[in-house]
């Protein structure tokens, strides 16, 4: 019963990630074979020592990095709105998460109405040499999600966020 309060709290929470003007550019963008992804949309990840990261804004303001997941790389928009990490079902599959098993019984409320999601926990989740484990994040149906939102349950696992001069530092 806890699981199940928990799992759908996350899924309210999640709902607020959606918010207009934020995330509507990148989930309105078309899908894209992620194998012909070109490096410019995310931009490097800067280091800022040994325990800190820097993500220039992208011409839109939003801040893009190129995430290793379970090992895996995949880019991601990070946003401060999300309760956790969202991918879409075609990324857990590239990310290894076995999407066979997953149950959608979560229901989420996005910018394209409401969608069933399945909660998972990521072992590990890395930017440069950042690197946290045990993330929580939730999948959602391919047409409900383009990518990746990198959300507040990877950056409360930081000492410390800010944007500052058009940067986001990140700071483990």
């Amino acid at each position: 019963m806890l699981l199940r309060l928990a799992v759908f709290a996350g899924g309210m929470v999640l709902a607020a990630m959606f918010l207009p003007g934020l995330a509507t550019s990148y989930l309105d963008r078309p899908a894209t074979d992620q194998s012909q992804t070109k490096p410019a949309q995310a931009s490097p990840a800067k280091y800022a020592g040994g325990r800190g990261v820097l993500l220039e804004a992208s011409a839109g303001g939003h801040f893009f990095g190129t995430f290793t997941i379970n090992g895996r790389k995949e880019n991601g928009l990070v946003d401060t709105g999300a309760s956790v990490i969202a991918i879409n079902v075609s990324t857990a599959r590239r990310l290894g998460i076995s999407t066979g098993s997953l149950v959608f019984d979560a229901q989420v409320g996005t910018a394209n109405g409401v969608v069933k999601a399945a909660h998972v926990m990521l072992d590990r989740v890395e930017i440069g040499t950042i690197s946290v484990k045990e993330v929580d994040a939730m999948v959602l149906p391919d047409k409900s999600l383009s990518g990746m939102l990198v959300g507040m349950s990877f950056l409360n696992k930081l000492s410390s966020y800010r944007v500052e001069n058009g940067a986001l530092h990140l700071t483990r």
